[in-house]
């Protein structure tokens, strides 16, 4: 007004600590970065101890721009990163990974009261309505469930079928699957290479022995040959395992999908939301309204229909529930590493 203004500022936060996991160190490192530096703060970035070089590499390489300070990388296990969230000079920490350890960072970082932007697990529904054109789609929900083999956290984990083309369905995503070979990404007829680490393939094969034991369907895969050198895994279907499963009710982190069938939108919605994960998923149908109005009842921080994985710097992206607090990306995410400060003064 003319007696009064009111001024809204975002201020740097000061060093902010990033801590990267293995799947995708470089991206994940990158969506961390540039709007650190653009708004102003220093980094001290900590990548996976499984993936540490490429990070490093891109520290040697940032040296040759930056001035010096504005961008640390440091490599080290997870005592190192405990000592970036006690860090009483730290203002932030920005964290990707597990919910575990997202926990962790939480509760590390609660010392000074560190900002904190998580983004960690989750157990992606899927949900194919019944008018849905789902031969049309079937590469495109296997590369979005098995990509990365399966080590990605906002791949399909639950993908659920209506009943009424779900065997079809299945027979048709099982068929494509077989054409996919599991082996050294360094051949070039190579689809899906081997799980990243030991302690992963380790989990995998403690849950593949849960779903043999209890006699689930599995018309794909479902048997892990430990003499093979590498941790190779292979792409492997479970076919409508019950609700309260593990490999329904657990992320795997690997390439493993339970198909489930439903009949009515109500209880499929019901049972997508009845997860403490709330990452993303998708909606799929010809009836596009239809397709929307459902994924609007989905409780999680992103989702698509007709389409999936879709990414941009100016596009927030985050979770609800245990899959973490903050966004990465768009403006909001640009927020995230500033302090908001209002100006109110007298004209």
């Amino acid at each position: 007004t003319e007696q009064h203004t009111v001024e809204v500022q975002h201020t740097p936060l000061g060093v902010v600590g990033a801590i990267t996991p293995w799947n995708f160190p470089v991206l994940l490192g990158l969506w961390k970065v540039a709007p650190c530096l653009l708004t102003g703060n220093t980094m001290v970035l900590k990548p996976s101890p499984y993936t540490p070089l490429c990070s490093l590499r891109f520290g040697e390489l940032a040296q040759q721009v930056f001035p010096a300070g504005v961008l640390s990388v440091m490599s080290g296990g997870n005592e190192l990163g405990q000592m970036m969230t006690e860090h009483p000079d730290i203002a932030k920490i920005s964290f990707t990974g597990s919910t575990a350890t997202g926990k962790k960072v939480m509760a590390s970082g609660s010392t000074n009261l560190k900002r904190v932007t998580l983004e960690l697990g989750g157990n992606d529904a899927a949900i194919v309505l019944g008018d849905a054109d789902y031969k049309a789609i079937i590469p495109t929900l296997f590369w979005a469930a098995f990509g990365n083999s399966g080590q990605w956290c906002i791949a399909i984990k639950r993908l659920y079928v209506h009943s009424s083309i779900h065997a079809d369905f299945v027979r048709e995503f099982v068929a494509y699957a077989k054409e996919q070979k599991v082996g050294d990404g360094m051949n070039s007829s190579t689809d899906l290479g081997p799980i990243q680490n030991r302690m992963q393939y380790n989990k995998l094969v403690d849950l593949f022995q849960d779903v043999k034991a209890n006699g689930y369907a599995v018309p794909l895969g479902g048997t892990i040959d430990p003499s093979l050198a590498g941790n190779f895994v292979p792409v492997t279907v479970v076919d409508n395992p019950p609700e309260n499963s593990r490999i329904v009710q657990e992320e795997p982190f690997g390439p493993i999908l339970p198909i489930v069938s439903f009949d009515d939108v109500d209880d499929v919605v019901a049972r997508a939301n009845a997860s403490n994960f709330g990452l993303a998923g998708s909606v799929w149908g010809k009836d596009r309204d239809t397709a929307i109005a459902v994924a609007n009842r989905l409780e999680t921080g992103t989702v698509w229909v007709n389409e999936i994985h879709i990414h941009g710097i100016d596009i927030p992206f985050g979770g609800h529930k245990l899959s973490g607090m903050g966004v990465e990306n768009g403006h909001e995410g640009l927020c995230e590493f500033t302090n908001t400060k209002t100006l109110m003064f007298k004209k």
